[in-house]
């Protein structure tokens, strides 16, 4: 065998090498692609994950901020109607006192003592006066008024005196008082039967 024999022998011997090099590497190629698809799959899966609990964590947070306005609100409501209704509990004990002083001007302007009577009405005028300034406010009841049982108390019903009373008010015995928009006492009527 001459020596080129020999050298492309050991050519044809070299090519299957190198071939199985080549295949090699891209055995090894492929491996790292697959290796570099499943590390990629698990960086998205973990994402895909954070980003859930994300919008879970964003949706609780508006959930909560919600709650957390609407208590705001019903407090500030609840404060508001406290501060209102506050003096209840002294203004019911205190219009027995002011019908008693209503009752007491109307006996003195029967008297002859203008002084006295002046001086009842000063003093009946302060004390009505202060009452409004705390929110105490006269329900307006009169005669011929339509009988309202949420907003009127009858006592009796007499005759009425005339057909266009019938079945109206005739007299209020009793006056009401509402402190705010709260009806804290009911005026008293007579109805027309």
């Amino acid at each position: 065998m001459s020596d080129q024999e020999h050298k492309e022998m050991e050519m044809d011997k070299d090519i299957p090498r190198q071939e199985m090099e080549n295949d090699s590497l891209e055995g090894t190629k492929i491996n790292e692609n697959d290796s570099q698809n499943s590390e990629n799959d698990k960086v998205n899966s973990e994402l895909e994950e954070v980003k859930e609990e994300l919008t879970k964590e964003k949706n609780n947070f508006l959930r909560l901020f919600a709650e957390f306005e609407n208590y705001k609100k019903r407090t500030s409501k609840e404060r508001i109607e406290l501060f209102s209704t506050a003096n209840k509990e002294l203004m019911t004990v205190l219009l027995p006192i002011l019908d008693d002083f209503e009752r007491g001007l109307k006996e003195i302007e029967k008297s002859s003592d203008a002084a006295l009577l002046q001086g009842m009405q000063l003093i009946y005028n302060k004390f009505k006066n202060t009452l409004s300034q705390k929110g105490l406010k006269e329900m307006e009841v009169k005669q011929g008024d339509v009988f309202d049982a949420e907003i009127h108390e009858a006592i009796t019903q007499i005759p009425a005196p005339s057909k266009k009373l019938k079945g109206k008010i005739i007299d209020t015995v009793e006056k009401g008082y509402k402190l705010g928009d709260t009806i804290i006492r009911f005026p008293k009527v007579v109805l027309g039967n």
